[in-house]
């Protein structure tokens, strides 16, 4: 079961989007529990007082708070990283206005059956990734952290240090035989560091910023390869 939100205040365009996202649920086989908002206050309201949504359909141009305010308040202010953001929107101009807060997708109305079905297979597919644990021990103690916690590893001699969106751990380990246990998401930038693309804020052909803000040099040997897998998955999704 997946909760996805739609917060448009153009009553018809709701109706449409739950429609559609009510066909992508019965071709797919999955259970989707569909919320509707009207305004960005309304939607945020729910959110503070701990609603909970996997996926999230929002209109840029709301009547007050604009959809771009909600997002950034999503990810600044309620620190949620998690929850899947596709915008939509009847202009084209917001590309690099949205990027701050990190959206799967941007749509243009009039939107299409197949662009529901899109985005919310790649939703989807994200979302199981985020559910894969990464296991580890301290001592005598096992530890299994979610894959979509894990911002990056970094290598410290015979340790590795995992740095989540709340804690940090130490372990030793080897990062060449950790990444074979970990999805596709995770890649080198350096001998040092082992990423998650989906943790990604900022990217230049010589450094990454992550998600925490912690700024990572890409090695000069892997500058083409980082470069092309970044690439390869903003043009997926």
């Amino acid at each position: 079961m997946y909760d996805i939100g739609v917060c448009d205040d153009g009553e018809n365009i709701c109706t449409s989007i739950e429609n559609m996202l009510l066909r992508c649920a019965a071709e797919k086989e999955i259970q989707f529990n569909i919320l509707i908002w009207y305004t960005g206050e309304g939607l945020s309201d729910y959110l503070t007082q701990g609603g909970h949504l996997d996926i999230l359909f929002l209109d840029i141009e709301l009547y007050r708070m604009t959809g771009i305010e909600v997002g950034s308040y999503i990810r600044n202010g309620l620190d949620n990283m998690g929850l899947q953001i596709i915008y939509i929107s009847g202009k084209s101009s917001y590309a690099q206005q949205l990027f701050k807060t990190q959206p799967l997708d941007f749509l243009i109305k009039p939107i299409l059956q197949e662009q529901i079905n899109n985005t919310i297979e790649t939703a989807v597919r994200i979302l199981k990734r985020k559910n894969e644990r990464f296991e580890f021990q301290i001592g005598k103690e096992y530890y299994y952290i979610p894959m979509g916690d894990i911002v990056f590893f970094e290598s410290m001699g015979r340790k590795v240090r995992i740095i989540t969106l709340q804690h940090t751990y130490e372990f030793y380990g080897r990062l060449k035989e950790i990444i074979k246990r970990l999805p596709e998401d995770f890649i080198f930038i350096h001998q040092s560091y082992l990423i998650n693309k989906q943790c990604v804020f900022r990217y230049t052909y010589e450094m990454v910023e992550m998600v925490n803000g912690i700024v990572l040099v890409i090695s000069q040997i892997k500058r083409k390869q980082v470069r092309e897998s970044l690439l390869r998955e903003k043009y997926d999704v």
